[in-house]
């Protein structure tokens, strides 16, 4: 019999998609949320004792469409105009699912109306498209969640009561929402690739609709570089994950990866999409992270990786998109071209305190540096600040290999990988 488990895990693979189909078959953003998670509470009710259904997301949208539908007439009655409204949105739709395939893009496109705030449109599709709890969202975006909630209750209601359009705009008007469209993606992958929290590193789940989406985007609009770029950097991305971690699911590096597992056909096809970029010849950030992780799959081993080409590329990341975390990233190519000593001197100089992996590197550059009381103290602050029990799990074991005061050793571990 299923476990509760299972329902989270229906939770996780479907809920975008499932609010997705309930905004287009509503046309209200907070109805469909609303009966999406009324229909996962049942599901949490029955699936133990009854077990799952043939189809888990039919039956969620099937009984949240339902749900939905019961409310609004009771509030229709009341002479509820909302209700009645999504009601009548309601009328012409088909009563099951349908093969519309592009749902979840027209819910990206509607939370990332100019109207909104950027950040704000990227923190509400976050919360519906893919299903990431506030706490989640607050930890991408490095701020407290309480401030985050606020946030989100706000852009949707914004969304109400501007009456913005569940749609995919005209050609037109959709440069204009690119920029968020394509954080919002990125951001939904990155979440996948390294989850924030729980016991596994990664979500595949997340990492595949991030893909499937960007594919979408790129037929969508094929004339926009940057829209190839990002597709791209999550392809090149993506191939690493089946080295990432070991048979017992612990944290591998990309110094350490077992490159023959990185998927071929997936760094094939990013390196030709960074390939037309570098053609078109109209360089944004993605295209430039991209081409920073086609020249580590370029690299048969660690040790012919081209950091020189690398830190090039970050040097022109930072003057093309300058932030606190690209200069982090480019510290750690400094490491290898200048030596940590230079790495940790821009690495002092960033405001990320509320950001693990400042810790994270900040403590490995001390660590090489033999400062190994500065670099365990990083490693106990990253080792707090992060949510994911495989991060955390190789950061405690970083922090135990280091030696202490006689010279040897903290801890027993071994390293991973």
């Amino acid at each position: 019999m299923p476990a509760l488990a299972d329902v989270e895990r229906v939770f996780r693979e479907e809920y975008g998609r499932a609010v997705a189909v309930l905004t287009r078959v509503f046309g209200d953003i907070d109805t469909a949320e609303d009966a999406v998670q009324d229909a996962f509470a049942e599901a949490a009710k029955r699936w133990p004792a009854a077990g799952l259904p043939p189809s888990p997301a039919g039956w969620i949208i099937t009984t949240a469409r339902n749900r939905a539908i019961d409310r609004l007439r009771r509030e229709a009655a009341r002479a509820g105009k909302h209700a009645q409204a999504a009601l009548l949105h309601a009328q012409d739709e088909p009563e099951q699912e349908g093969p519309v395939h592009d749902d979840r893009l027209r819910l990206i496109f509607t939370c990332c109306h100019p109207a909104l705030a950027t950040s704000a449109q990227v923190a509400l599709t976050l919360r519906l498209l893919g299903g990431l709890t506030t706490a989640e969202i607050a930890h991408a975006f490095l701020m407290p969640e309480p401030t985050m909630a606020q946030r989100l209750v706000r852009a949707k209601g914004k969304i109400r009561d501007a009456g913005i359009p569940y749609r995919v705009p005209a050609e037109a008007d959709l440069p204009g929402r690119l920029a968020a469209v394509l954080a919002v993606v990125y951001l939904i992958f990155n979440e996948g690739y390294t989850a924030s929290s729980g016991d596994q590193l990664a979500r595949a789940d997340l990492c595949a609709e991030a893909i499937r989406l960007g594919r979408l985007l790129a037929r969508l609009m094929p004339d926009e570089p940057e829209v190839s770029g990002l597709l791209a950097l999550m392809l090149l991305t993506e191939s690493r994950r089946p080295a990432r971690t070991s048979p017992d699911g612990a944290l591998v590096l990309l110094a350490d990866q077992d490159r023959s597992r990185w998927d071929r056909t997936l760094i094939a096809q990013g390196q030709d999409l960074v390939r037309r970029c570098l053609r078109r010849g109209q360089p944004g950030p993605y295209q430039i992270q991209a081409a920073i992780n086609a020249v580590h799959s370029d690299a048969a081993e660690a040790s012919a990786t081209d950091w020189g080409q690398i830190l090039a590329l970050y040097d022109r990341l930072l003057v093309v998109a300058p932030s606190p975390v690209v200069a982090l990233n480019r510290a750690v190519a400094v490491a290898e071209v200048q030596g940590p000593g230079a790495a940790l001197a821009i690495v002092d100089d960033l405001d990320l305190g509320r950001y693990y992996l400042f810790h994270a590197i900040r403590a490995d550059l001390l660590q090489r540096l033999g400062k190994s009381a500065d670099a365990k103290a990083a490693y106990q602050i990253a080792i707090a600040q992060t949510g994911n029990a495989a991060e955390r799990a190789h950061l405690m074991l970083a922090k135990e290999r280091l030696p202490g005061p006689d010279g040897t050793a903290d801890g027993q571990g071994q390293a991973s990988g």
